[in-house]
């Protein structure tokens, strides 16, 4: 009760402190909501209660969420600049479809690393999550949120963060 928020307010003050505007901090905390989803998703599909161990699997994939948020973001940036740049070398407007090309190219960018950190992190987790033996039960437990996070925070993050990023740039 006091742990998880207490990381999320850590997260936010980090992220603010990075970007230095609060509204590109609540674009990438807007992701947590999604990989939190999936976590909570998969306990109830395989029927985990929360507990110690789960807790920490949800701040880890709290992590790893807004890193990847992040990275999103930084993405689209560079390209909404590279964007611009290039309306001020043609010498017209930027436009909305401007904007939107811009935001499809950051994004269509950002599908492979997403991915490939996904894959990477539930070939880990896999082994964990099949284990029977010592110790099992409790890494088991927090390997779940991680997984079913993942999932649902690769499908979100790569749709929903450059559909907000254009609400806001628009």
């Amino acid at each position: 009760m006091v742990v998880i928020p207490a990381t999320l307010l850590v997260i936010f003050l980090l992220l603010y402190l990075n970007f230095r505007r609060i509204t590109e901090t609540l674009i990438v905390m807007l992701s947590l909501p999604f990989a939190l989803v999936g976590g909570l998703w998969l306990m109830d599909l395989m029927d985990f209660n929360m507990s110690v161990a789960a807790a920490v699997g949800f701040i880890a994939l709290a992590g790893v969420a807004a890193e990847t948020g992040v990275i999103m973001l930084i993405y689209l940036d560079q390209a909404l600049t590279a964007a611009r740049a290039r309306c001020n070398a043609e010498g017209r407007e930027f436009s909305t479809s401007d904007l939107h090309a811009a935001i499809m190219d950051g994004a269509v960018g950002r599908v492979r690393p997403k991915l490939m950190t996904v894959v990477t992190i539930m070939a880990g987790l896999m082994p964990i999550l099949w284990a029977s033996g010592t110790g099992s039960e409790v890494m088991q437990r927090i390997a779940v949120p991680m997984i079913g996070g993942m999932v649902s925070s690769m499908l979100l993050t790569l749709v929903v963060i450059p559909v907000v990023y254009a609400l806001v740039k628009r």
